[in-house]
């Protein structure tokens, strides 16, 4: 490699692309436009443009040009993917929607659009002028809400509501440069990736100019041209012609892409800006000095010389002036390192789409990376002679007016990008072609492929598109597209999964879904709980899992190391008996298996090595059960005991076992109740798998005269393969023995729960950690019938069997509790079937996934070399949103209510299977103001509004409307407590006819969440500012099913007074709680001060006898480690700002406000920096109210002294620390918590923590909180 070519630390790839041009909705049409010298300007006939709204004087004008570059369907959107409501889609920027739809396009291109991503990823952008607020929306602009049409449709929130809606965590930059906007953000974008302040960042531009069917009036000399037609560097050259366009780059440090495995269309060598200063005839004239400069700076911070560039992507506006400026510039920075001429072909995209803005940058630079991916130059169009302003002979460029093939002259290809903005704002970049990839490494014999979407119609176009792309590919490595869909995707709803061994039968599955290979499903429940099943003695076979043994070298590893490990015990190489040479006869293999000593070493080995290998895969259980032996696996799992005492345990368990005396079993087709009385001496109950599957151990002889009994009754019975009689009086000789060796192993609580065999439910800690208790287990009937019905409680569990065969499974499958919920799978194929032990595994792993299983494929995919390929995006199912202008659109007015909407919406079909029509004037009333909140029709009775897309501020206006139509009042919680029309509108009526109704509820409880009803509820109190609207998000990331109820302060209505002390509030908080749950066990916890509340709660109801079971404090501060005081509303509203919004404002400033005039000083920072405003923000009286509590409970927190607390507490600290509170509040707990504290950190502030995305992880943790509290108060 020359050094022209090396890698620097400067260099950035491209991984990713989209974009949206004239004549091409995808980057392959665009690409082909442009290889066969399409033009793709769009000229519009009279009726065109009158049914555009255009004035027929104009048309008549003789200089009137009716040309430019239209994008189609730019009034379709895809709302609900975005989860958008339809209102909030119709007002906002069709510039805004397009971007972000191609922002999702171009990070699955590159393989990082993913739900939690752990990249910080930065978006660069910017936006043309929105001539659809002026023209579409402004004149409606009585009847909408400034505040929504503003963060709609300006400019500054194109880039932050991309990393809103896409949860990206970086930099979020408005840039705007005018025609240089995108590529100066592709620039920037850079700078932040050399910087470290992103891993990824996505930069580009977008621009659109309403109507789009549109002339312009030519004038001499000014940019546009007379004739519709660009033709840059030409002799006729007189302009270019407007276009309207979308593109968006995603770039990373080429290193680290190269290291991943990203896809690398080319990489950015260097970027430069500059501006031209004053230097020239005019504010929106060019420059040579400002572009030869801003060239040249690109060149030398590339290192590279001018001449192995051999391409420009020019800026080419095709005008008079322009164009020799520009071969001037390029001219003057080429000749300060060579002398060559006509080496470098030069070229104008706008000689094809026309000029498209703030998009014009970064559409030349996809231009120019197709261009280097295909190694061909496509031609720039309407050239025939040069402009004689314009000395090409003795330049080094020349005009590529035909497609040619680009060569290499010992340097890798490279290109310079320019764009200049009006103003003075230039940018270069310089490209180079993407390096040589090396081959993928090898991987499994079958690949797993996995699909997702929305909605299952979408799901079906996803697949389709998928084989065709297989099918248009046949390069592709199949291993490579898998990873792709697994890591570089995001997982939704509908999915669908396919197990194959080429891309061939891959496309043939894809193309018939009927194939039993292809399985859909849906993830009903999230985060679904996954328990390991180890089954016992009998499931054995020879060669078990060898396939896995051979490909899955983690599975490898774990054997080996087992079977080690066991020589000295077993006197001999386990893996001869698992995996025995071809050469030995195989009954003499299985007999050796079937030996007890060999058979529970060989089970136990088979079974911890692939249950380590599901761990390593993600899968992760919260629950264990063994059957008999199994159960030691689970205990090792469970850190009860060492892998390596266990391995000791188990070959002498067996070895003593084999000493014995030998007996038989029976499995017999009949209940408990209904063998015990045939149970003669010498037999024992050995196991209850079913509610009539039953086991009998003994003596031989008797166990063969109960056959004969059962037989001539005919009743169903079998013996089973077995050398002795486990579990019964056989056993006994070795009891006390075994008993001893046990109390030589150091014996750990249980860190897994796990099902006991012995008591058919959750094994204690004392159980665990006694040496009878596993004498017991080796002698006691297997209670697994009553393990499972323990198991089945929860209907979300995923049942895994961990070992060979599918007993286990069948029994779970079987067993009267197990619900449609339920989903029971087992890892290893029957030894009769004959079919691949990876294909079968990678079936169940799929099937895991396809219900809501977690998997981490990074750990799938741990000992394989990947790449990320680009494939087919989400296939977008777009509608039309769109108010036309008043030109062309009539606006239907609801006088009742003075608001009106200019489109509604269908909702989606599953809102619309269970829809209830309002049935009377009051909810036709609500349905009516809700319909024109959320842009619905049809809104039923039974609509929750916030399922519905309703968000905390479109509450809050929904109830102004509501209290000033029916002249109520409603509190700010009403729809919280209702959110249903149904429950409102009972509301209503109750209030109308009894202004003070008796709520059914004390009014500080409100029902966040309804849930299940076999769920204890989740009690959560308020924080300072005394409302618990705050809670909605974690309620919802905890699953529908738990109930949670918040309890809100006395005087959150602003009549009442606040209470003044933390055990006064306690006090009538437990009395409310205990109305709804009379009885413990209690699950109780809050943010901040609502912390402080639930521990002294936790204390009151403690003190009456009840049971708490559950008490969670959030980032709570306590005596001693208390936030800095705040003295005034103005120091309140001061720290507010600065931790829910990272606005920082003068103490000095706000104190000269009255304070009214700080409430809206307040809204104005909120609105300024685009921040969403809760519903105790909007209301002045609210506002005060909000104030006045939180002084109240800000000196009650500080007041209050608490005591010991006999339980455990459950801690939740904020990551990001700052000057207003405690750097470790959990201090001040940590000696009151008698049985101990957890501590979890959670990502954010003391504030932000409990927003998306950080509330995600403090919600997985608190689910696992409340999942083991249940666990131990059932134990």
């Amino acid at each position: 490699m020359t050094e022209l070519t090396m890698m620097t630390d400067s260099d950035l790839a491209i991984i990713g692309m989209s974009g949206r041009f004239p004549g091409a909705s995808d980057l392959e049409t665009f690409w082909r436009n442009l290889r066969q010298g399409v033009e793709s300007i769009s000229f519009f006939s009279e009726a065109e443009l009158l049914a555009a709204g255009a004035d027929s004087a104009w048309l008549k004008q003789p200089n009137y040009v009716a040309a430019g570059g239209v994008l189609a369907d730019i009034e379709l959107f895809d709302a609900t993917f975005f989860n958008f409501s339809p209102r909030e889609a119709e007002l906002t920027d069709p510039q805004h929607r397009l971007f972000l739809e191609c922002a999702w396009e171009a990070l699955e291109q590159a393989g990082y659009a993913l739900p939690d991503n752990e990249k910080v990823i930065g978006v660069y952008a910017g936006v043309g002028m929105n001539s659809y607020l002026l023209d579409h929306l402004y004149p409606h602009r009585e009847t909408l809400d400034d505040f929504t049409l503003m963060i709609g449709n300006d400019k500054d929130f194109l880039p932050t509501r991309v990393s809103y809606k896409l949860n990206l965590r970086g930099p979020s930059v408005n840039v705007q440069t005018a025609c240089s906007t995108s590529l100066v953000a592709v620039h920037l974008a850079g700078q932040s990736l050399l910087n470290g302040e992103c891993d990824i960042a996505l930069a580009g531009g977008v621009s659109i100019h309403l109507p789009q069917q549109a002339g312009y009036l030519y004038q001499e000399g000014m940019i546009n041209s007379p004739d519709g037609h660009c033709r840059a560097f030409e002799a006729n050259a007189k302009g270019t012609v407007g276009g309207n366009a979308v593109g968006i780059v995603v770039l990373k440090r080429l290193e680290e892409a190269l290291a991943a495995g990203d896809p690398i269309y080319a990489v950015i060598k260097s970027s430069a800006i500059n501006n031209d200063g004053a230097v020239k005839i005019g504010y929106t004239a060019p420059s040579m000095e400002g572009q030869a400069a801003v060239i040249a700076e690109a060149q030398s911070l590339a290192g590279i010389a001018a001449e192995t560039i051999t391409y420009i992507e020019a800026h080419g506006t095709g005008t008079e002036l322009g164009d020799p400026i520009e071969i001037a510039a390029l001219t003057k920075a080429f000749r300060a390192t060579t002398d060559q001429t006509g080496f470098c072909a030069i070229g104008s995209l706008k000689t094809n789409i026309g000029h498209t803005n703030t998009a014009a940058g970064v559409a030349g630079l996809i231009k120019t990376v197709l261009a280097l991916t295909h190694r061909q130059l496509p031609p720039s169009l309407h050239f025939v002679q040069p402009n004689p302003q314009i000395e090409f002979a003795n330049s080094p460029f020349y005009v590529n007016h035909t497609l040619a093939d680009w060569h290499s002259y010992g340097t890798p290809r490279r290109a310079g990008v320019s764009s200049f903005g009006i103003g003075g704002t230039n940018a270069h970049v310089i490209l180079e072609e993407a390096p040589a990839r090396e081959p993928s490494g090898t991987s499994r014999p079958w690949q797993l492929l996995v699909l997702s979407a929305k909605t299952l119609s979408a799901l079906e176009t996803s697949t389709a598109k998928l084989a065709q792309h297989l099918a248009q590919h046949p390069e592709l490595n199949l291993a490579d597209v898998a990873y792709t869909l697994h890591c570089g995707r995001q997982p939704f709803n509908h999915r669908r999964m396919v197990v194959v061994p080429n891309r061939q039968e891959a496309i043939t599955a894809l193309r018939h879904l009927e194939s039993p290979r292809v399985v859909t499903g849906y993830q009903q429940f999230e985060q679904r709980p996954v328990v390991f099943m180890f089954s016992g003695q009998g499931a054995q076979y020879l060669q078990m899992a060898a396939e896995l043994y051979q490909l899955e070298p983690l599975f490898r590893e774990q054997v080996d190391f087992c079977a080690e490990y066991l020589q000295p015990e077993l006197k001999l190489d386990l893996r001869q008996i698992l995996y025995p040479n071809q050469d030995l006869p195989s009954k003499e293999a299985t007999w050796q298996l079937n030996q007890t000593a060999f058979t529970q070493t060989a089970l136990f080995v088979v079974e911890y090595a692939l249950a380590k290998l599901w761990l390593s895969w993600g899968v992760h259980p919260e629950a264990l059960i063994g059957h008999s032996i199994g159960e030691y696996v689970a205990a090792c799992l469970a850190e009860v005991w060492s892998l390596e005492d266990a391995l000791s345990l188990v070959a002498v368990r067996g070895q003593m076992m084999q000493a014995l005396p030998r007996g038989a079993m029976l499995a017999v087709s009949r209940s408990e109740a209904e063998i015990t009385p045939l149970l003669a001496q010498g037999l024992a109950l050995a196991a209850v798998n079913g509610p009539t599957r039953g086991v009998v151990s003994g003596e031989i002889d008797a166990v063969t005269a109960l056959q004969t009994q059962l037989s001539q009754q005919g009743i169903e019975c079998r013996l089973l393969q077995t050398s002795h009689a486990f579990h019964s009086a056989m056993m006994t000789p070795i009891l006390a023995t075994f008993t001893e060796r046990v109390k030589q192993i150091p014996l750990q609580a249980p860190q897994i729960p796990f099902v006991s065999n012995v008591t058919g439910t959750w094994i204690t800690d004392a159980e665990a950690t006694n040496p009878n208790y596993w004498a017991t287990h080796l002698r006691q009937t297997v209670r697994f019938a009553e393990g499972l019905q323990t198991l089945f409680a929860d209907e979300t569990r995923i049942l895994l069997e961990v070992g060979p065969g599918r007993t286990l499974t069948t029994l779970a499958k079987q067993h009267p509790d197990k619900t449609a919920t339920h989903l029971i799978l087992s890892s290893l194929r029957p030894p009769q079937e004959n079919q691949s032990e990876m294909a079968f595994l990678l079936n169940t792993l799929g099937q895991l996934w396809l219900v809501g299983g977690a998997v981490d494929w990074s750990g799938f995919y741990a000992q394989e070399r990947r790449y990320r390929l680009p494939l087919p995006t989400y296939p977008f199912e777009r509608q039309r949103y769109w108010i036309e202008a008043p030109s062309t659109s009539s606006v239907k007015r609801t006088d009742s209510l003075s608001i009106e909407l200019p489109v509604i919406h269908s909702r989606a079909a599953e809102l619309v299977k269970n829809y209830v029509a309002p049935r009377n004037p009051v909810e036709q009333t609500i349905a009516e103001i809700w319909s024109n909140a959320l842009g619905l029709e049809a809104i039923g009775i039974h609509d929750n509004f916030f399922e519905l897309g309703g968000d905390s501020l479109q509450a809050v206006q929904v109830l102004a409307k509501l209290r000033q139509y029916f002249n109520i009042e409603l509190d700010a919680h009403a729809l919280l407590k209702s959110p249903n029309i149904l429950a409102l509108a009972e509301l209503i009526t109750a209030n109308q006819t009894h202004p003070s109704p008796q709520p059914t509820l004390p009014a500080c409880l409100v029902a966040i969440q309804p849930g299940l009803p076999s769920i204890p509820p989740l009690f959560l109190m308020h924080p300072v500012g005394g409302h618990v609207y705050f809670y909605r998000e974690l309620a919802a990331h905890l699953g529908s099913e738990q109930p949670v109820y918040g309890l809100q302060a006395t005087g959150v209505d602003g009549k009442s007074e606040p209470l003044t002390r933390v055990e006064e509030m306690a006090t009538q908080y437990v009395e409310a709680v205990r109305q709804r749950q009379p009885v413990g066990p209690y699950f109780l916890g809050g943010a901040s001060f609502g912390g402080t509340l639930a521990f002294e709660m936790a204390q009151q109801l403690q003190a009456q006898q009840q049971r708490v079971a559950l008490l969670a404090m959030i980032d709570t501060p306590g005596t001693g480690h208390l936030p800095v005081e705040l003295n005034d509303e103005a120091e309140i509203l001061a720290y507010l700002l600065k931790m829910s919004n990272d606005i920082s404002v003068s103490l000095e400033e706000l104190r000269s406000l009255t304070l009214e005039e700080q409430f809206h000083y307040y809204l104005d920072q909120l609105k300024l920096a685009n921040q969403a405003i809760s519903s105790e923000e909007l209301d002045w009286s609210n506002f005060r109210t909000v104030l006045k509590l939180f002084q109240a409970n800000s000196k009650s927190m500080r007041n209050y002294l608490p005591q010991s607390y006999p339980g455990k507490i459950l801690f939740f600290r904020a990551k990001e620390r700052d000057a207003y509170l405690p750097h470790h509040p959990e201090l001040a707990w940590l000696d009151l918590a008698m049985a101990g504290i957890e501590i979890h950190v959670i990502p954010g502030n003391h504030i932000t923590m409990n927003e998306p995305p950080n509330i995600q992880e403090l919600a997985k943790w608190l689910t696992v909180g409340l999942e083991r509290a249940r666990h131990l108060d059932l134990t």
